[in-house]
């Protein structure tokens, strides 16, 4: 006492003055100063009262304290040199509860604080300790007793509770708020009345009563009665922190009432750096203060309200010492490790932070980051000496250290100067504190962290972290012995403790933070109890224990006491947490008390560059622009693209380098689609990826083009251009063998799997279900002789069920090894099948086995890589086989799969393919090898009618996505029954949707759209009428004159000259084709419309003949003006090519376009031979190759001339050259003559020689019959042949008149004469007499068909003519130049006007000319019969044509197609298909048929079996008069099954007899059966209820038809989001496992439980509600703003834009109808009087149709009567900041304008800056009008995926519906996927972020 003595009197508490200010301290602020003599180091513990005895005396307040029984329980070295007033206050506190005999309940921040002064206390009291750390697991068998299994009796042990009150010690339990409700109420008694019932019988009873009973009976009677004497020292500390405020279970009222609280707020300012300063006296004191001060200020109520996370003060010891060792780090560093504000904190929060620190002068200046870095590591006992240099200054550390003594570990690791400096860092922390370090996915934190514990020689011990991860999985797990006794295991955490390892916890992001709780104490205090009650000391307490107590380690050890190494640390891996999300941030105040944190980006460009050089080698160019892309996505400004460059981390861009380094071919832009998944992005992110790619001008490479194969041959195997030999193994037994057909697309997925595979890459193979994902790892595997071990997932699938499969044999349990497990050991292949089935948080235990190669089991066993150093000693070591893969299927993310996002969790492990459905041709050559049989046309259909339904499900419009594994079910089929029906058989897929009505229409309009007649009755045949031809005649003959001399023409040759090729501008449009026969029979095959434009002109019509004569392989091409441009497409594919031609040919202004085609015919291709009229140019055109080259046919003087004649028509004379084609394909000419004219040119297209001749007559018309005679008519109508003089010469140039021996009246204008002649049996049909002679047919004005027998050969004698007369005269004789002549059927097609349609068809079908827009005349000489087929009025025609042909019928261009079809293009630019041969038309009618045939028909059962019986004679039987049906027997006629009778189905009967005892089918639906009465009924009732509803909510008939106009036009959208909020709806609904159950499913987790006896053993689903404490989900935000201006309704009748506007107003009503606690929006509306008109309020949206009718009227009534105006920027700007300011989950504005944005003064960049304004609102542009391509341009102008042109209206549902499902991305939840079931359930939504600003204008 007497340095005590001394050392007081040194203080200024002994001066007078001190103590009168002290006692006045004392009396006002009602608080206790600790007086001098009352401070010792024991905290006044003064003499001995009693031997072993001492006093504890705080203030005024003193206790006896007696010796512990086991000091070895007394928790030690928590008090340490002098404790401030705070913390001397709250401990006397605390004696003063002890003396009381309370519990108590230490309530404050989040931190080690409150666990601190309890442990305190406890050693100042010299009190043993019993701790548990409760958890969301915890149940009652932790707390009182457990039952294990010993010698095969279960035997009860007491646990913490039990034995705290029975030996008398305090019971600690921390975190109260994180058990489980019903739970901690098992100790209300003991709390109470420190009374409990126990499981073993024994009853706990306070020590008052259990010594009065002691008094009077006797130990050995209170014994038998199981009476336990509870200790009157025990107490109960209860740490807990405040619910509400913090996330947690609030107390229960009753467990609240049995404790005393006190709120342990934390030290003061003054205290605090007290303490700093004696624990760190080389550092500045100034620094210390800034530091203290910046803690404080984040620790106020302001700070609070803000949202700003709790500063974790009590690091801040750590941070000094930090600085201290380092003094040139900055402060701001040693702050940022403490509080890491930047990863979790808004943008908002972030800058409140930086604005205390900047007051502190924290904050740095400059963002230049401190140079540092590591000079070198000396590892040592232990003890590692690091120097590191900070800012050029040196300083040497004393760091912790592995005893590793030879790291054979490698991992490849390549350090740049960022984690050179990044290591160094973590150096520093390393010294006092365990680390976190916090990054994207695959940006290096493994392998930056195996670097690290590879320089300190630490063995690392990976534990991946998993959301449903319970303590004992991070602590202890039990097993059995052999014996069957029950044990407990040490988790690989402890063992990292024990052994001083370097524990890497893998996603603590992902784990419960109840669950991570347990662990809190290890951190912090560096000790633990585990779950079998032993306890880990920190390595210094210890050795006091050891010492003092003088105990040996297995002494220590009999006790429970284990010693945590000195080198033993922690360090955790985490993603950044999503700000903005309204779930539970991971980083939560208990969370930044842990640890000291550090962020690591991702590589920058050079960084990455040096990387994969260093690995690799030299990087190829191609590489270079994936880098490019891949940091341009991770810079840019949408959110939506910077979420995606995830997907390009640095391990995936790794993955890719190394790909394209071993195979060059490899295309960078579909290396970075499979990257990213690209197939299945959503629409606008994956609009923004292709902006970025097309900038970086990398276009995506179809490799179906090569047509690959795949071919094995010896030990090799071969697929596309990559072989790889195959695998030796002898588990034949486990190679798949399937089935495989190959195609194009499959053998190229193939290749690329191949290639991945060969590389040592890990796969994953994503698609829709029935694409093929399965086969395609199946046939992989097969070619390559790999055996594989096959595991499926589902929801319940664990992790103990992935790894280990337990079961228990004879009362032990046993493990199985899972398929995973096998495949690892034996180096199989190991598939897992649906793994977005299974919780992303039990699949992601796959990312160590992937990435590092190690994973631990349930048992305990470890699988670790083959070169690992414990591989040789340890039998719990299971060395990975090298052969070992992995090969991942799962169903992509979104909706309507709505499973886990596996891609988004573990993507960048794996190397990723999309696996979609096969393109069109791939599809049709699988369905052709799985039916060989069936026709290439049905299967055709089949394609294309399943690839638009799945075009339509990536749209949204159809929730199935309908897969290749339908269609070949449905080819199967066919192939084994080719009579069945196809709508019959499609049946079998779309029948699931029979009770959708939308659904059931929407699948109507698409299969009947490509050709299958769903719902079509086989009476729906609409053929033309057939009418008969007037009676043949013998119109008289031809004779051929030979004048002498003989007229010779001269001829001049010359040759042409073809300009240089020009290369063509391309355009590509999608071919949208409809099959006419898919709803109704008629000679229309199909029709799609070319895409003229809005001022284009159809100015011709040609086919290139397919080499195969089949009209699907024709090229069709359509020749339209005005510009010029040339449309090439095949009915077969899916796109229209455009080239432009503007500028190559020169019609004559003001005259129509006037063109003729000529395909030409080369070796493997075709080009086309244009020819304009007006000025006779001509131009060679590849429309594959796109390029032309014109011909020039005359000088450049001439040419100069003809085109200044052109430009000026009024100086030219208006004639036209007609072009002849029939010599084309035979031989190669055409030919050119001058209408009304005299000029001839004969043109070799294969030579380019012309021959020209002018004749003595003026040309009315020219035929080619042959080469060698030609058939000229002349304006007077008089024939001459023209024909060679002698063989050799090219043309003809002999002429000679024709006789006409007949009314020349009738023929003429002849047309058609072609050089093919009629068959010898189609010529003697026709004219009702065999003849074999050289004959021609042809037609005339005034004759529907002419036959000339002998013409042209036989022109010495007379040629017979046969004509059939025209009824009308054809008039015009434009049409007669469009003659279509098919000699092999004897049928000749023209093209005829209304008005030259036969007087009775005109009677008969007046009704329906207005709708037509002309007729092919059909004539059939060998029917004799003539029929009209009405071609349709064209759908729209621009304002041009419209004008050029007011005074005329429009045209229509017609021509023929391979197999005598024909094909037509009106104006309007829809071509047309036709079948009108007879032959042709009556097979195809046939199939027709028997495709939509039904299947009612009458069916009969048959059974064969043998009667048993002999047959005796045959006999007609017996007639049953009553007709009742027999079965067996020789008896009655008509029977079925039986003998020697006449019937069916028996034997030995004299014939067939049926009865009519037949089995039927309903041969009606359901429905159908109804009786009409019944059906009239129902009516009724309906329109009753209908008419009560109206008078409900006053709403008129007639109302609620206008309403239903409205709704009718957006049902399907409407319907399709309904849909998608439902499943959402019900998703997020979907149950969850509860554990601890007392029925249920059993556990696997809890079989050692089980054997014990434990009831709880049982697990159960349920709706999982949130926890409590968690935030309430934010709501969903629309605000609709729409564009009701008077122009809205000036242009209305124009384009309909108001309408529209209102539809889509009603969709979204009508749509987010019931769905209002999810989706809270207004509709508001802007005019020229304001851009604030609220139209629907949130707080109450229409409740009815009539509320909703009344909206739609106010927004029409106010756009009609509203002053004119425009707010356009002004209710953009409004409209975002409005809701930029709500507190919601997403917010989007939608923009509906018009282009023409400068025309009122607004700048594209102004309305871009407003679109993206605010960073917490999507904004985007929909422009509805534009002049020319104004729209086209303005969107390349705007932000990538933030801008859209609709023209046509009608699509303005489904954009919405893309940018909804687009909004996924915008809050990172499809790539970052936080791995808790919340997420799981958003991150599948595809609508669920629907939410924001709709905007409308336009202007």
């Amino acid at each position: 006492m007497k340095d005590n003595r001394s050392m007081f009197s040194k203080m200024n508490f002994l001066q007078p003055s001190s103590r009168r200010v002290a006692v006045l301290q004392r009396i006002f602020s009602k608080t206790y100063l600790v007086t001098p003599n009352e401070i010792s180091r024991s905290f006044g513990v003064f003499g001995t009262k009693y031997a072993g005895e001492k006093l504890v005396k705080i203030g005024d307040i003193s206790k006896v304290v007696k010796p512990a029984k086991n000091p070895q329980y007394v928790p030690l070295k928590y008090v340490e040199g002098e404790s401030s007033q705070e913390i001397l206050r709250h401990l006397r506190w605390m004696l003063q509860k002890d003396l009381l005999g309370q519990d108590m309940f230490l309530i404050g921040r989040p931190g080690p604080l409150r666990r601190l002064l309890a442990m305190q206390y406890l050693e100042i009291t010299d009190r043993e300790l019993e701790y548990v750390s409760l958890s969301r697991d915890t149940t009652e068998a932790d707390l009182k007793q457990r039952r294990e299994i010993k010698n095969g009796t279960a035997v009860y042990f007491d646990q913490s509770a039990v034995r705290a009150a029975v030996e008398g010690r305090i019971l600690i339990l921390e975190g109260i708020e994180k058990a489980e409700r019903n739970v901690l109420p098992v100790l209300n008694n003991l709390l109470e009345n420190r009374e409990m019932h126990l499981e073993d019988g024994r009853f706990l009873m306070p020590a008052k009563r259990y010594d009065q009973l002691l008094k009077e009976h006797s130990q050995e009677e209170l014994d038998c009665w199981k009476l336990v004497r509870v200790s009157e020292n025990f107490r109960v500390i209860a740490l807990g922190i405040p619910v509400p405020r913090y996330v947690g279970n609030p107390l229960d009222p009753p467990l609240r009432s049995r404790f005393q609280a006190r709120d342990i707020s934390g030290l003061t300012y003054k205290e605090q750096l007290e303490a700093l300063r004696a624990l760190v006296p080389g550092l500045e004191g100034a620094r210390l203060s800034q530091l203290l001060s910046c803690a404080h200020a984040l620790l106020t109520a302001d700070a609070a309200a803000l949202g700003l996370a709790d500063f974790p003060a009590d690091g801040l010891p750590a941070a000094a010492r930090i600085l201290e060792n380092t003094p040139s780090l900055p402060d701001y560093d040693a702050l940022y490790r403490l509080y890491p504000y930047k990863s979790f904190l808004s943008a908002e929060g972030q800058a409140a932070v930086e604005n205390v620190l900047s007051t502190f002068q924290v904050l740095p200046r400059h963002s230049k980051s401190v140079s540092m870095n590591i000079n070198n590591v000396i590892p040592k006992n232990g003890t590692a000496e690091v120097e590191i240099t900070v800012e050029r200054k040196s300083s040497v550390l004393q760091v912790p250290c592995g005893s590793l003594r030879e790291n054979v570990v490698t991992n490849d690791f390549v350090p740049n100067v960022y984690q050179e400096k990044l290591l160094a860092d973590l150096m520093l922390s390393h010294q006092f504190k365990d680390i976190c370090v916090i990054g994207p996915r695959g940006c290096g934190k493994s392998a930056t962290v195996s670097e690290f514990a590879k320089r300190l020689n630490y063995v690392v011990e990976p534990i991946v972290l998993y959301q449903d991860m319970t303590s004992r999985d991070l602590l202890q797990q039990r097993s059995t012995l052999l014996n069957g006794d029950t044990i407990w295991q040490n988790s690989p955490l402890v063992t990292a403790a024990l052994e001083g390892k370097l524990a890497v916890l893998d996603g603590i992001h992902r784990i419960h933070p109840s669950t991570l709780a347990v662990v809190h104490r290890l951190v912090h205090d560096r000790e633990l109890t585990l779950h079998d009650g032993s306890r880990l000391l920190r390595h210094d307490r210890y050795d006091d224990i050891k010492s003092s107590q003088n105990l040996t380690d297995n002494q220590l050890e009999e006790y429970g006491i284990f010693k945590i190494h000195p080198s033993f640390r922690i360090i955790a891996l985490a993603e950044p947490p999503v700000q903005g999300s309204s779930l539970t941030q991971w980083l939560s105040p208990e969370m930044l008390s842990l640890f000291l944190y550090h962020e690591m980006r991702p590589l920058k460009p050079d960084e990455e560059m040096h990387l994969v050089k260093n690995l690799l080698g030299s990087a190829n160019k191609a590489f270079e622009h994936v880098m490019r892309v891949a940091h341009r996505m991770r810079e840019s400004d949408d959110p939506a693209v910077r979420a995606l460059s995830s997907s390009l981390s640095t391990r995936q861009l790794l993955r890719i380098a190394k790909r394209m380094r071993a195979y060059p071919g490899d295309s960078p832009a579909n290396a970075i689609y499979r990257a990213c998944l690209a197939r299945f992005l959503p629409a606008l992110p994956r609009q923004a990826l292709d902006k970025i790619l097309l900038d970086e001008d990398l276009p995506l490479i179809n490799a179906e083009t090569s047509s690959p194969t795949c071919k094995v041959e010896g030990e090799k195997v071969t697929i596309g251009n990559t072989t790889v030999p195959r695998y030796k193994t002898d588990a034949k037994t486990k190679i798949p063998d399937i089935q495989f057909y190959d195609v194009p697309q499959h053998i190229t997925a193939l290749e690329w799997l191949l290639q991945d595979f060969f590389l040592g890459e890990h796969l994953l193979l994503i698609g829709n279900q029935g694409v093929g994902k399965n086969k395609l790892a199946d046939r992989l595997l097969q070619l390559l002789n790999r055996p594989r071990e096959y595991i499926q997932l589902h929801r319940d699938t664990t992790v103990q069920t992935l790894t280990l499969q337990p079961t228990v044999r004879d009362g032990v349990v046993v493990y199985e090894d899972s398929p995973l497990v096998q495949a690892v050991k034996l180096g199989h292949v190991l598939i897992v099948d649906e793994a977005d089935k299974a919780p992303t948080h039990v699949t992601c235990i796959l990312k160590t086995l992937v990435e590092s190669g190690e994973m631990i089991l349930s048992d305990g066993r470890r699988i670790v890589p083959l070169n690992h150093p414990q591989t040789p000693t340890n039998k719990g070591i299971i060395p990975i086989h090298p052969d070992f893969r992995m090969i991942v299927l799962a169903n992509r993310p979104g909706f309507p799969f709505l499973g886990n996002d596996f891609f988004g969790a573990l993507g960048d492990l794996f190397s990723c393919h999309a696996v979609d459905n096969p393109s069109a041709q791939s599809e049709h050559a699988l369905l052709k090898q799985y039916g060989p049989d069936v026709p290439d046309e049905i299967i055709a259909r089949l394609v294309r009618a399943f690839g638009e339904l799945r075009n339509m499900a990536d749209q949204g419009l159809v929730q199935y996505p309908y897969s290749t594994r339908e269609v070949v079910n449905i080819v199967k089929h066919l192939q084994e029954f080719p009579n069945e029906s196809l709508v019959n058989v499609v049946g079998n897929v779309f029948d699931f949707d029979t009770y959708s009505q939308e659904v059931q229409d929407t699948l109507t309009e698409v299969l009947q759209k490509n050709g299958i007649p769903l719902h079509v009755h086989t009476n729906k045949i609409n053929l033309a009428k057939e009418f008969p031809l007037p009676p043949l005649q013998q119109a008289g003959e031809w004779k051929v004159t030979h004048p002498s001399p003989p007229t010779i023409l001269p001829v001049e040759e010359r040759f042409l000259r073809t300009k240089t090729p020009i290369t063509l501008r391309k355009y590509q449009h999608p071919l949208d084709l409809t099959e006419a026969r898919g709803s109704v029979f008629s000679e229309m095959q199909s029709y799609w419309v070319v895409p003229v434009g809005e001022t284009g002109i159809v100015a011709g019509l040609a086919v290139s003949k397919s080499f195969e004569n089949d009209p699907l392989k024709d090229w069709i091409h359509v020749m339209a003006t005005n510009p010029m441009k040339l449309f090439s497409m095949q009915s077969s594919g899916k796109d229209i090519h455009e080239l432009s031609l503007q500028g190559l040919l020169h019609p004559v202004r003001g005259s129509r376009p006037r063109f003729k085609m000529c395909p030409i015919k080369t070796d493997d291709s075709s080009i086309l031979l244009i020819h304009e009229e007006s000025s006779n140019g001509l131009v060679l055109v590849d429309p594959f190759a796109g390029y032309a080259r014109p011909v020039a046919q005359t000088s450049f003087i001439e040419d100069t001339t003809a085109t200044l004649a052109s430009a000026f028509p009024f100086n030219v004379k208006d004639k036209n050259w007609k072009m002849l084609t029939d010599l084309v394909e035979d031989k190669k000419f055409i030919v050119l003559f001058e209408d009304n004219g005299q000029r001839i040119d004969a043109i070799n297209v294969e030579t380019m020689t012309a021959y020209s001749m002018t004749l003595p007559v003026n040309l009315k018309t020219l035929n080619l019959p042959s080469i060698d005679r030609w058939l000229v008519e002349d304006t007077e109508s008089r024939k001459y042949l023209l024909a060679k003089a002698d063989p050799s010469e090219p043309i003809p140039r002999v002429l000679q008149p024709i006789e006409e021996r007949t009314d020349t009246t009738l023929l003429k204008s002849i047309f058609g004469c072609g050089n093919t002649q009629l068959p010898s049996p189609v010529l003697s049909q026709a004219v009702n007499q065999k003849i074999e002679a050289p004959n021609r047919i042809f037609s005339s004005r005034l004759s529907s068909a002419v036959i000339a027998v002998g013409f042209p050969d036989l022109e010495l004698s007379g040629n017979q003519l046969y004509l059939w007369p025209r009824v009308k005269d054809m008039g015009s004789t434009d049409s007669m130049e469009k003659t279509i002549v098919l000699p092999d059927s004897g049928t000749i097609i023209r093209p005829i006007n209304t008005t030259s349609l036969p007087e009775k068809i005109l009677e008969e079908d007046r009704e329906i000319h207005h709708t037509v827009a002309g007729y092919l005349e059909i004539t059939d000489i060998i029917n004799r019969k003539l029929r009209y087929i009405a071609v349709p009025q064209p759908l729209n025609v621009s304002p041009v044509t419209a004008w050029m042909y007011s005074n005329n019928q429009l045209p229509v261009f017609v021509t023929g197609t391979s197999r005598d079809g024909l094909a037509t293009v009106d104006a309007g630019g829809c071509v047309r298909l036709w079948e009108v041969e007879i032959g042709n038309l009556t097979k195809s009618l046939q199939e027709w048929r028997r495709m939509v045939a039904s299947d009612r028909d009458h069916l009969q059962l048959t059974i064969d079996k043998p009667s048993g019986k002999d047959v005796s004679a045959p006999k007609h039987g017996k007639v049953d008069e009553k007709g009742d049906p027999h079965v067996g027997g020789n008896t009655w006629a008509g029977g079925t099954g039986g003998r020697d009778t006449a019937g069916l189905g028996g034997k030995g009967g004299p014939y067939r007899l049926d009865a009519g005892h037949d089995v039927h089918q309903v041969s009606q639906a359901e429905k159908d059966a109804v009786p009409e009465h019944v059906k009239k009924a129902a009516h009724e009732m309906a329109q009753k209820a209908f008419k009560q509803r109206l008078r409900e909510i006053q709403m008129s008939e007639y109302d609620a038809s206008v309403y239903q106009q409205y709704l009718g036009s957006v049902a399907a959208q409407v319907q399709a989001l309904r849909v998608i909020l439902g499943s959402l709806q019900a998703k997020s609904k979907e149950r969850q496992w509860q554990r601890h159950q007392t029925t249920g499913e059993l556990d696997d987790a809890k079989l050692i439980e089980g054997l014990t006896g434990e009831k709880t053993i049982y697990r159960r689903r349920f709706e999982k509600e949130p926890e409590l404490g968690t935030p309430q989900t934010k709501p969903k935000r629309l605000k609709f703003i729409v564009d009701v201006s008077g122009s809205m309704y000036r242009f209305n009748g124009y384009d309909g834009r108001l309408d529209r506007e209102m539809e889509a107003v009603i969709m979204v009503m009508e749509a987010f109808q019931g769905f209002e606690a999810q989706i809270q929006y207004d509709i508001m509306g802007h005019s020229g009087e304001d851009y604030n008109l609220q139209f629907v309020d949130h707080r109450k949206p229409p409740a009815d149709n009539k509320q909703r009718l009344d909206i739609i009227k106010i927004m029409h009534a106010h756009s009609q009567f509203c002053l004119s105006g425009d707010h356009t920027l002004e209710a953009t700007k409004f409209g975002i900041s409005q809701l930029s300011k709500e507190d919601c989950d997403e917010a989007i504005v939608v923009v509906l304008s018009d282009a023409n944005l400068r025309r009122y003064g607004i700048a594209p960049e102004s309305f871009a800056k407003i679109l993206t304004s605010e960073s917490n609102v999507s904004a985007y542009a929909i422009f509805i009008g534009s002049l020319g391509d104004e729209a086209v341009r303005l969107t390349k102008q705007m932000p990538a995926g933030r801008a859209f042109v609709c023209l046509d209206l009608t699509k303005l549902p489904q954009i919405l519906q893309q940018i909804f499902s687009a909004s996924v991305l915008s809050t990172r939840l499809f790539i970052f996927c936080n791995l808790s079931t919340h997420f799981a359930v958003f991150v599948n939504n595809m609508l669920l972020n629907i939410f924001g600003v709709l905007y409308f204008n336009d202007s």
